[in-house]
């Protein structure tokens, strides 16, 4: 397929591979889906809203109790409209850090008014089931807990189920941020009766940035008619207004809408949340043995490895820059990404996205060649890094 702008031609499948937590790389079907132009209005638009809506309910079991609410913006736009619709300003939370999208959950509970605590475990420790339930033994005015489902600040996967057990039985409510792990691991509410779940479109799911979307109790919704401290981000104001109209309070991005159903589609096609796991999970393990082959060390041990994206140490190797790593590998057809760490330098390589095998083989050669381009024959982390 060949686009003409004014940068010149344009094939589709010449721009390099994306081996980010997201955005990520498309199938070309989805790109295609753009193509159109829509009205936001037109019954047609109001369809396919109501569509992506029903395949979210479905995809974690939650036909009848609970709802899906779309939100323009980026995922930290819906994440920010739940803390805020959901948690009363006379509220208090538990928020369970051990990255960045931990911290920013803190951050932004900071900037809306909402009192909270945190249990924070630095960089590469799950917060674990038991601790949980002690902070909330011990505080008993904590009202909602936020945990992120996978932090891709390190790639560490999260005992949600374990936390989720905890907090049902506290009888408190759970907030989850599954903006990188939704469509892939699978979550259903009669396991994990969350009272909401924030993701976006583009991740595991596999469109293209421009709204996410949050999956809650209708009671909840039902209860949050006041909380926002926001219009633009007010969940029940643009759920009841959607409910009543079938369309978007205000104008959505179309383009992104569209493709985001030919997404879902595809996501069915592959077989759903299961078919999707498989490829991400294959793509893992691909690029871990092919990089510790190679001599790279993961931050986390096994059993924390999430299939969404991996950080790896920088190697010791004083000829070793990370600049230069990038631009290499990006010149053989591959975009990786910066370490968000504390402790280390550090890179990762997502698995996410229209990956496959043959893709992730491809950035293990990629990386072999940059580092004997650049002299790096030392690959193990820092002394006492680990």
């Amino acid at each position: 397929m060949e686009y003409h702008t004014s940068e010149g031609t344009f094939q589709v499948g010449e721009e390099p591979y994306l081996l980010t937590p997201g955005p990520l790389t498309t199938a070309i079907s989805t790109k295609a889906a753009m193509l159109k132009d829509w009205g936001s209005w037109d019954d047609d638009f109001k369809a396919v809203t109501a569509e992506i809506r029903s395949r979210l309910i479905a995809m974690c079991g939650g036909e009848g109790t609970y709802d899906c609410v779309p939100m323009q913006g980026s995922g930290t736009f819906s994440v920010e409209a739940a803390l805020a619709s959901f948690i009363p300003r006379d509220g208090k939370a538990l928020v369970l850090m051990n990255g960045a999208y931990g911290g920013r959950a803190a951050k932004t509970l900071e900037y809306i008014g909402r009192d909270y605590i945190a249990l924070d475990k630095g960089d590469y420790l799950p917060p674990m089931p038991e601790e949980v339930e002690a902070i909330l033994s011990e505080n008993q005015d904590v009202t909602h807990v936020v945990a992120i489902h996978c932090e891709t600040s390190s790639g560490i996967l999260n005992p949600l189920k374990g936390i989720s057990d905890v907090v049902q039985a506290a009888g408190r409510k759970l907030i989850v941020d599954s903006m990188s792990a939704f469509g892939a691991l699978p979550i259903d509410v009669s396991d994990i009766p969350f009272e909401a779940l924030v993701s976006s479109a583009n991740k595991c799911i596999e469109g293209v940035p421009g709204f996410g979307f949050v999956l809650a109790k209708k009671a909840a919704l039902e209860a949050a008619e006041g909380n926002s401290h926001s219009l633009s981000l007010d969940l029940y104001d643009q759920w009841s207004y959607m409910n009543k109209t079938g369309q978007w309070r205000f104008t959505p991005p179309t383009h992104t809408v569209v493709a985001f159903l030919e997404a879902l589609r595809l996501h069915e096609a592959e077989g759903g949340v299961a078919g999707r796991n498989a490829r991400y999970v294959s793509n893992r393990d691909i690029l871990v043995s092919g990089m510790r082959r190679i001599g790279f060390e993961t931050l986390l041990e096994d059993e924390w490895l999430s299939p969404i994206i991996t950080t790896f140490f920088s190697p010791r190797d004083h000829k070793f820059d990370f600049n230069r790593f990038y631009n290499e590998i990006k010149s053989r057809g591959f975009i990786i990404y910066p370490g968000k760490l504390t402790v280390a330098d550090s890179f990762r390589v997502g698995c996410i996205g229209a990956l496959d095998a043959t893709v992730m083989k491809g950035v293990l050669k990629a990386v072999e060649e940059s580092c004997a381009v650049m002299g790096v024959t030392e690959f193990g982390p820092p002394d006492g890094v680990k």
